[in-house]
């Protein structure tokens, strides 16, 4: 008979295979996940000889990991759109009269997938083919799940309500269903399972083809201007962004930066982008007056699709901010002319006088003048000493630093979806 290996979400299933791995799910997931995981609400225990492991994640905490592997819902709608127009194109095409039985909208599909958390519905098994039980609260919706635009040989599993509704609207690839039913935030805390243990108790796979983690082709080189800028986000993504930490890489620089400074940043991406490098790349500039004057450098290379060039933030806090300069002591918007990385770190450092940016020189021709955080070096000592039981003590203000790993994120996101996916069904 074999063996089965799924990918579910509250025990509705998304993704098999039979005999073999399948598709593989370990980008999903983090060596943190896998552990010994029994059905339980299902009534399931494994055999004494069946190895009982899986990767197990809630989907809440999956949902920017599956955003970083391209599955926005800017990106499904298009998928969507594109399967619908297709399949009105081909029916169109083979003379059918398709009258009342035009697909769905995107909205219309959208909110028939999150209308109920699937964790809420009937999982009593019924016969086959007993859809009068099966679809329960769903009769009113059944012309919209005949509409879907479906493959002739996909099957909408009717055993039970759960299943009913999630074999009916996973018409797209599976992580597309799963980032939909995560715009229900009911449906967070439910459980997307990985069962592989049953595949290698039974001899089918080794236990080494299950690797949890972001791969390569799906990662990020972050290329920064100066290695304080590296260590900083590095040391922030560690710190408070551990359930993606694994999508982002950066240059080595343990002996020395090979590309510091704005001037050789720029090179560098000018370099990439000659040699259709596919690797996807995210190159972060300061946000003053040198970062920006690169940035715009680097724009004017028309990078491809994989790479793609930011400055840190704009923040409210930056507006009026204490100054020296030609003007004597003052406050001024930092934005855009001295706010680099150092500015987004905690400045309460004791024994130190409050933040303040010198002005050094006037950068032509967009006459206005560089920036540069008193004692940069102590804020970053101070942020770079931090360990995860900081977070806990409310010591530190992360506020700022948050706002950069915010936008760093969302550019890595964009690039992702600009993309075709790393992903077969």
């Amino acid at each position: 008979m074999g063996t089965e290996i799924s990918l579910t979400f509250a025990g509705a299933t998304l993704a098999w295979s039979k005999n073999h791995r399948g598709m593989d799910h370990g980008p999903l997931f983090q060596e943190c996940d896998r552990r010994a995981y029994l059905e339980e609400d299902e009534g399931y225990t494994p055999p004494d000889d069946v190895y009982p492991m899986a990767f197990v994640r809630d989907l809440g905490s999956l949902k920017p990991r599956l955003e970083l592997l391209g599955f926005t819902m800017e990106r499904i709608q298009a998928d969507y759109d594109a399967l619908r127009h297709e399949w009105i194109d081909i029916r169109t095409d083979d003379g059918e009269a398709i009258g009342d039985k035009i697909p769905p909208t995107f909205d219309e599909y959208r909110d028939l997938a999150t209308k109920h958390p699937i964790a809420d519905l009937d999982s009593t098994y019924h016969s086959i083919g007993a859809r009068e039980h099966a679809s329960g609260r769903f009769a009113t919706f059944e012309d919209l799940i005949d509409r879907l635009p479906r493959d002739y040989a996909s099957e909408v599993w009717d055993y039970c309500e759960r299943d009913y509704l999630v074999s009916a609207v996973n018409i797209l690839h599976p992580y597309a269903t799963l980032r939909i039913l995560a715009e229900n935030s009911e449906n967070h805390d439910s459980d997307v399972v990985w069962d592989y243990g049953p595949l290698v108790s039974n001899g089918w796979e080794n236990v080494e083809a299950f690797i949890a983690g972001a791969r390569r082709e799906e990662t990020f080189l972050i290329a920064t201007e100066g290695t304080s800028d590296l260590r900083i986000l590095r040391q922030g993504l560690e710190l408070l962004r551990p359930q993606i930490v694994d999508f982002f890489r950066f240059i080595d620089v343990e002996e020395r930066h090979p590309f510091s400074g704005t001037g050789n940043l720029v090179k560098f991406a000018e370099g990439l982008a000659k040699i259709d490098v596919h690797n996807q790349v995210v190159f972060v500039f300061d946000n003053d007056a040198e970062g920006l004057d690169a940035h715009e450098k680097v724009l004017r290379l028309n990078l491809p699709a994989n790479m793609s060039t930011m400055v840190l933030p704009d923040l409210e806090d930056f507006k009026s901010f204490p100054c020296r300069g030609p003007q004597g002591e003052h406050e001024a918007d930092i934005n855009g002319r001295g706010a680099a990385i150092e500015c987004y770190l905690d400045h309460a450092l004791h024994d130190y006088p409050p933040p303040r940016v010198v002005w050094t020189n006037l950068k032509e021709p967009a006459g206005v003048y560089q920036g540069s955080l008193e004692f940069k070096d102590s804020y970053t000592k101070a942020f770079l000493s931090l360990r995860k039981h900081t977070l806990e003590s409310g010591n530190y203000d992360f506020t700022r630093i948050e706002a950069v790993l915010d936008r760093l994120t969302a550019e890595c996101i964009r690039v992702a979806s600009a993309q075709p996916s790393s992903i077969d069904r």
